[in-house]
C-alpha cells in the first residue's frame, strides 16, 4: 500500500512562533517479492515481443502481396517479350526474303543492261561485228571482226565512253587470211567492269 502524507506536521515550533514547511512524503510500502518483479518484467518483455512479432508479420504479409503482384506483372511482361521476339524474327525473315528478291532482280537486269549497252555501242561503231561475248564476272571478253584497224580503235573508244567499263584492253588483233575478197581483222578485247 502506498501512503502519501500531504499534511504539515507540527513537531517543532520556531522560536518566532512560526512553523517550517514540511515537504510531502511518499511511502511506497512493500512492492512484493522478487518473483513478482520477475513476472512483471517477463510479461512486459512478452508484450513487447508480441508487438514486434505482429509488426513483422504485417510487413511479411505486405511483402508477399507485393511479390504476387510483381510476379503477375513479370509473367505478363514475359509473354509480351516472347511475342515481340517472335514478331522481330518474322520481320527479319521477311527483310531477308525481300533482300534476296531485290538481289535476284538486280542480277537479272544486269545481263540485260550489259547486252543492251553492248548492242547499242557495236551498232554505233561502223564496220564492226561481234562473234562472241563472255561475261566473266569482273570483266567481259569480246571477240569479233572489223573491216579495218581503225574500226577496232573506234570500238574501244566507244566502249570507254559508255562509262560501264573502267578499262578496255586489246588482247590481240590480226588480219584474217581466210577472207580473200576483202580486208578483215579479227580482234579480242577484255573490258573490266567499273564499280557501280
Amino acid at each position: 500500500m502506498i501512503k502519501i502524507n500531504l499534511l504539515e506536521t507540527a513537531k517543532g515550533k520556531n522560536k518566532r512562533g512560526g512553523s517550517t514547511p514540511v515537504m510531502p512524503a511518499m511511502e511506497l510500502g512493500d512492492l512484493g517479492s522478487p518473483q513478482l518483479k520477475v513476472l512483471v518484467v517477463v510479461i512486459i518483455a512478452g508484450l513487447l515481443n508480441l508487438g514486434y512479432w505482429y509488426r513483422l508479420d504485417h510487413q511479411a504479409k505486405q511483402i508477399a502481396a507485393k511479390m504476387k503482384v510483381a510476379e503477375a506483372k513479370n509473367h505478363e511482361l514475359a509473354d509480351v517479350k516472347a511475342r515481340f521476339l517472335e514478331r522481330q524474327t518474322q520481320a527479319n525473315n521477311y527483310k531477308h526474303r525481300v533482300d534476296v528478291i531485290d538481289e535476284l532482280r538486280k542480277n537479272q537486269a544486269g545481263p540485260v543492261n550489259l547486252l543492251a549497252m553492248m548492242g547499242q555501242t557495236v551498232n554505233d561503231t561502223e564496220a564492226v561485228w561481234l562473234n562472241k561475248m563472255e561475261d566473266a564476272g569482273p570483266s567481259v571478253n569480246l571477240e569479233g571482226t572489223a573491216l579495218s584497224a581503225d574500226a577496232v580503235a573506234n570500238l574501244i573508244a566507244n566502249l570507254q565512253k559508255t562509262g560501264y567499263f573502267s578499262n578496255v584492253e586489246m588482247k590481240e588483233t590480226y588480219q584474217d587470211s581466210q577472207i580473200k575478197d576483202m580486208q578483215a581483222f579479227q580482234f579480242t578485247l577484255t573490258c573490266e567492269k567499273g564499280k557501280s
